[in-house]
């Protein structure tokens, strides 16, 4: 049975070992072959955020829920990262760094009890395409609020550092765009 407790308590014995991005990685794939045990501890996603379920500087598990029809522009972590889907979708767009700026350099669908290890290199944007929310677990290797990062600006891909008030400003208009559109549905139909 996932609990909070019992998953942070892994993840940080995960962390003792050598390559603690691939040990942990095992924790979360376990966890998300069994979504409806995470819905259970963590609640069905109704709205989009994220939420810090364990913070220190060698280690940081988040909560993330991805609004429907969500985006979120191109940025890095400086540390490795592994996600973790227990509900819906996610789609990265992959990117590298290039004299010429910031050049797409592929991606990957994400489904429901997928986990993925990203290296501390990558920079990615993320949308869930879905009309539905998608929930996932976000693991890191460091402190994801104080390690100073990049992101891009979606449409110029001038990069800018990292606005964490920008990201929760993303997931709020996400959030309130669907709650506009879910109501019009509602209204129409």
């Amino acid at each position: 049975m996932f609990t909070v407790d019992r998953f942070i308590e892994d993840c940080r014995a995960g962390m003792r070992e050598d390559t603690p991005e691939t040990a942990i990685r095992e924790i979360l794939r376990r966890a998300v072959s069994a979504p409806g045990e995470i819905m259970e501890a963590l609640g069905s996603p109704r709205e989009g955020g994220i939420a810090a379920l364990h913070h220190s500087p060698e280690l940081t598990v988040l909560h993330v829920v991805w609004a429907p029809g969500m985006a979120i522009y191109p940025h890095d972590h400086r540390m490795w990262a592994l996600i973790g889907l227990y509900q819906g979708r996610e789609d990265n767009t992959f990117y590298r760094r290039d004299p010429a700026g910031l050049l797409e350099a592929g991606g990957r669908q994400l489904g429901s009890r997928d986990a993925v290890l990203l290296g501390q290199h990558v920079i990615h944007s993320v949308s869930n395409p879905s009309r539905t929310f998608t929930g996932a677990i976000h693991i890191y290797g460091g402190d994801f609020f104080a390690t100073p990062r990049s992101e891009w600006d979606p449409t110029t891909r001038e990069e800018r550092p990292y606005d964490m008030m920008r990201a929760r400003r993303t997931f709020a208009e996400a959030n309130e765009r669907w709650r506009r559109e879910s109501a019009r549905v509602e209204a129409a139909g």
